[in-house]
């Protein structure tokens, strides 16, 4: 399946009008493959064309240029829109603007009731998405008495019981604090990994972009870096002139290089830090 291509553009462009009724380029030509089961993270500062992008990936905007295919589908043929949202689904910053019922299981069951599902299929996938994102012993209380985290979560659960393939995420965690933050993230996480769900994660959050199969850096409407996590922060010196941070294990690296050491820049994760450390003083 990994090597199957569910998304994918070709030379998209876009422009918004701005305030002063100028068209201003919000995508500049991107092409991009996205592999089904695949966890892809989009890094950038706002105004970067990661949410432009995102909204594109389920044909909530149309391209001005260029093309979007969702597997196999061309997001500009009208006929075809509502079956690629059923194929992408979208999860927002806010989940109080996604959230639509006075209990939490009428709530995840909102959408499949759209689709048109018959009654005891929907309890089944109800159930299971809830338990899938883990707020099952949650099904009967208010959402506006839930956590932000917990919001989310079940923001999130609605989307997967519409069955999509892929979930598109724009900057999901931006309004959580850390613990429903850590909270998302770990249950896109189990999704991609568990349920073989594509995930395409956009963030300006750099720690949420370590674990992916492959982060995407955004700037001025344009890729301006594409490969694994390790490999697009090991090029320290390029991140930073693009205004971002790279993950602590690398700056400290970097500044121990700069200091004479010879150590992998790749050593992304607190142990593989730790033990190029270990083994230059060992």
């Amino acid at each position: 399946m990994k090597d199957k291509d569910i998304i994918v553009t070709e030379n998209l462009r876009y422009s918004y009008v701005s305030d002063v009724s100028k068209r201003e380029l919000a995508l500049d030509g991107i092409s991009l493959n996205i592999k089904e089961g695949s966890f892809v993270a989009v890094l950038g500062h706002n105004g970067s064309g990661k949410s432009t992008l995102a909204k594109h990936l389920n044909a909530i905007l149309l391209p001005e240029g260029g093309k979007v295919y969702v597997a196999g589908m061309d997001s500009s043929d009208e006929k075809l829109v509502l079956e690629i949202r059923r194929q992408v689904g979208m999860v927002f910053q806010n989940p109080d603007n996604q959230l639509v019922a006075n209990v939490v299981e009428e709530d995840v069951a909102f959408g499949p009731e759209n689709l048109g599902i018959e009654p005891s299929e929907i309890r089944r996938r109800v159930d299971e998405a809830l338990k899938l994102v883990g707020m099952y012993e949650f099904r009967n209380h208010a959402p506006h008495l839930l956590s932000g985290g917990q919001k989310q979560r079940v923001a999130i659960a609605g989307i997967i019981a519409m069955r999509p393939r892929c979930i598109v995420l724009d900057e999901p965690t931006a309004m959580l604090d850390p613990v429903g933050r850590a909270e998302v993230i770990k249950t896109i996480h189990d999704l991609n990994r568990n349920q073989g769900i594509t995930v395409v994660l956009i963030t300006h959050h750099m720690a949420e972009t370590v674990d992916a199969d492959r982060l995407i850096i955004m700037q001025d409407g344009k890729i301006v870096a594409d490969g694994k996590p390790s490999e697009v922060f090991s090029r320290v010196e390029e991140i930073k002139s693009y205004g971002l941070d790279v993950p602590d294990t690398t700056e400290l690296i970097y500044e121990l290089n700069k200091e004479g050491f010879n150590l992998p820049l790749e050593a992304l994760s607190v142990e593989e830090c730790a033990q190029a450390i270990y083994a230059v003083f060992s």
